[in-house]
């Protein structure tokens, strides 16, 4: 006697599609807050279509607030000092080694600008027009989180306009050597 095969029960094949299916978009940068797909860009929580996104723009924001007023303060009173001590009339009686430490006071706030500027540098920030309107899309302290979001915000972009990431063109012709 023959064993018996278990019957398959297969869907059944005669189901209609209306209209074209879209494809799903593809994620090109995904961590906490920030996400680039072929269709958008997600950041905190604001979406900007790709297709309504145009004039992408790079820049530096503006310096941190507490160096530019320490520099500031610094300079303020370095030049009080130098004022007071010349309204006293005492300048020819001070030695050299005075005139030599109000010398190197003036690069203190130097110092501080340049100290400042490498512990708290200007964010990098990305401008562009949506709908319109020029609008701050992205800012990151960290410069390798924003070349990775701009490029792949960049990469999208392209490839909206190549026809979407599903099928590149290059994929259509294969590599032939050239004789």
């Amino acid at each position: 006697m023959e064993p018996t095969r278990p019957t398959v029960h297969l869907p059944d094949a005669s189901f209609e599609v209306s209209g074209p299916a879209r494809p799903r978009p593809v994620d090109l940068y995904r961590r906490p807050g920030v996400r680039v797909t072929s269709e958008a860009f997600v950041v905190a929580g604001r979406t900007f279509t790709l297709a309504d996104l145009t004039h992408l723009q790079t820049a530096r924001g503006p310096h941190d607030r507490l160096t530019l007023r320490a520099v500031a303060v610094t300079a303020a009173v370095l030049v009080g000092i130098g004022v007071a001590l010349g309204y006293t009339g005492d300048l020819h009686r001070l030695p050299a080694t005075t005139y030599a430490g109000l010398g190197l006071a003036a690069f203190v706030p130097v110092g501080l600008a340049l100290v400042g500027h490498r512990w708290r540098p200007p964010a990098y920030e990305l401008w562009g027009r949506y709908k319109g309107e020029t609008v701050l899309l992205f800012s990151s302290d960290h410069e390798r989180q924003f070349g990775q979001v701009t490029r792949a915000l960049i990469r999208a972009r392209e490839a909206g306009r190549l026809g979407g990431l599903a099928f590149p063109p290059a994929s259509e012709t294969p590599y032939e050597p050239m004789p």
